[in-house]
């Protein structure tokens, strides 16, 4: 009997899951798989292996990525209860500045809260001296080690199948045999030969070089010149897609994308003006950035990242176009979770549960290509150019009109939207006769916006005895606590009933989302709290995807429920 025909299809008590990368990818799997083997009573072992230790300076520890946590994925995060602490964000990020030869432009956050974060994926650039730096990834690894996941600082040399599963091999360790093996390991081309030598239909991405750098110019002077505000460059420069400038706390994250970045592409790119007036005057680009690298990205996926006993997943699968690839290492290590938890780790199994995850993921890029071909289009036509910094200039300045181009670009540059619904938004009739009024009317002048420093949470705070809801009023969104308590109040008959108290993690304010009645508590801050809010749509599209989110919020309710029942019968 061949190997093949011994496979589990099904994990069960006791099954071993190896996870080969500690990224975001994989670590989004293990605790996703956890929590959904927890619902079922399922009681499975995971290993992760990973080569970088993540609590290193340098690049020793990075995993060599911008670190921006989209809008939509702090957001999703928050309703899982994941909670990114102050001490790993390095700046929260509330405008994109956008730049053109003629001109700049601010964009302000369609909410009042900072929902978007920038942090380092290892513990600083080389030459940080700041040891009190701490690691996004490695803040990720740690929420598996609670779970009771084993993690391993060692290199997978070999995979082999075997009977009933695979084994994983490592030159200090015994070679050990796996259920499963999760392949979370990147664009690394040895590692995913390792993969194909055990599944001849699975093929990597494509993919094409990139650059990122780090420039130290210390807190104060990224206060003064950056703020809380990421500088986006729609210049005529060659190979250029996207470039951007990302601030953190004592650094600047200079990310360049598009096709096949060199050192030549970067020394134009910096020299250029309207990049060196974002510094301080004579701060020389070319001397400053001691840390820099030039890693490939995903342009395309792989061809079938699964087979029996295995699920490749992140960036080793499929990812999102010059954009969010820790968003979509969240998306494809979540489905992989799901399907190999609820369905199977058969070739079958995941084909119906991961694969659709994979496949929208692809199809929406290939929106996305089309979105950046428009976009090198407006990139070398000064009148095009001109129409969108006009557009987005006359919004900034005019409070009661729809930002339809604002919101369009804030999605784009963010990565908080699919390419399909901001390509849906560029067709939006106002906006297209704003576009061709901007081509026609003067210059407007550029609004110079006033930086200032910016704290390292995300949400917005309320102090104590401050109101986040009233009751009696409507609303339409959840809200989530990210940092303190909150206290839940009736108001009848001239008297406040305290009805609860809410920490860390919990949310409320849900029955907004479903019902258009008005609120039927007041909500305030128990002591300082920081509070973040999910809005209606990101809120459906998750449940949409993922009915994960309406489990939480039912098993939450059903708790108060009993809570309340029990204060009752008191």
């Amino acid at each position: 009997m061949s190997s093949r025909s011994k496979i589990k299809v099904a994990l069960q008590d006791g099954s071993n899951i190896a996870v080969i990368g500690g990224g975001p990818a994989g670590s989004f799997f293990t605790y996703y798989a956890l929590e959904f083997a927890d619902r079922l009573d399922l009681n499975i072992n995971i290993d992760i292996y990973e080569a970088k230790n993540f609590t290193r300076i340098g690049a020793g520890g990075c995993n060599h990525c911008g670190g921006i946590i989209s809008e939509s994925l702090v957001q999703k995060l928050s309703t899982d209860g994941i909670i990114i602490p102050a001490e790993i964000i390095q700046r929260g990020i509330n405008t994109y500045t956008m730049h053109v030869e003629k001109g700049d432009a601010v964009i302000q956050t369609p909410s009042n809260e900072d929902r978007i974060a920038s942090v380092f994926r290892g513990c600083g650039p080389k030459g940080c001296l700041d040891t009190s730096q701490r690691s996004f990834d490695n803040y990720l690894l740690d929420l598996c080690r609670e779970k009771g996941v084993r993690v391993i600082l060692e290199k997978v040399t070999e995979l082999e199948r075997c009977d009933e599963g695979i084994i994983v091999k490592s030159k200090k360790l015994e070679n050990k045999k796996y259920d499963l093996v999760v392949g979370a390991v990147g664009l690394n081309k040895k590692t995913l030969n390792m993969f194909q030598a055990i599944s001849e239909q699975f093929v990597p991405p494509q993919v094409t070089r990139t650059y990122i750098s780090e420039f130290y110019l210390g807190q104060r002077q990224i206060d003064k010149y950056f703020g809380g505000s990421m500088h986006v460059f729609l210049l005529n420069l060659p190979n250029i897609t996207f470039g951007a400038l990302i601030p953190k706390n004592d650094y600047v994250t200079l990310v360049l994308l598009g096709k096949d970045i060199n050192k030549e592409t970067v020394e134009k790119f910096i020299t250029a003006e309207q990049v060196k007036k974002c510094f301080p005057e004579n701060f020389i680009l070319q001397d400053a950035a001691p840390c820099k690298c030039y890693p490939f990205i995903n342009v395309q996926g792989a061809k079938q990242p699964f087979d029996d006993n295995i699920v490749l997943i992140g960036d080793s699968a499929s990812s999102k176009l010059y954009k969010n690839g820790i968003g979509a290492a969240y998306i494809t290590g979540r489905a992989a979770a799901k399907a190999a938890i609820f369905e199977g780790i058969s070739k079958n199994s995941f084909e119906k549960m991961y694969l659709p995850a994979c496949r929208s993921l692809d199809r929406d890029n290939q929106i996305g290509k089309l979105i950046f071909l428009v976009t090198r289009i407006i990139q070398r036509s000064s009148l095009l150019k001109k129409a969108v910094l006009n557009a987005v200039l006359r919004e900034q300045k005019t409070n009661n009109t729809e930002k339809l181009m604002s919101l369009a670009l804030w999605d784009t540059f963010t990565g908080s939207a699919s390419y399909r619904n901001i390509l849906k938004r560029f067709f939006h009739p106002v906006l297209l006769f704003n576009l061709i009024r901007g081509v026609f009317s003067k210059p407007l002048k550029t609004a110079h916006h006033q930086q200032q420093a910016k704290h390292k949470d995300l949400g917005q705070l309320y102090k104590n005895g401050e109101v986040i809801i009233k009751q009696g009023t409507s609303g339409n969104c959840l809200f989530v606590i990210q940092e303190g308590k909150v206290e839940v109040i009736n108001e009848h008959n001239g008297e406040d009933i305290k009805l609860a108290e809410l920490e860390e993690t919990e949310f409320f304010g849900e029955m907004g989302l479903f019902e258009k009645d008005v609120r039927s508590c007041t909500v305030r801050a128990l002591g300082d709290a920081r509070v973040l809010t999910i809005d209606k749509k990101n809120f459906y599209e998750s449940i949409q995807n993922d009915a994960s989110l309406a489990y939480r919020l039912l098993e939450k309710m059903s708790n108060r429920l009993r809570d309340a029942n029990r204060m009752i019968n008191a």
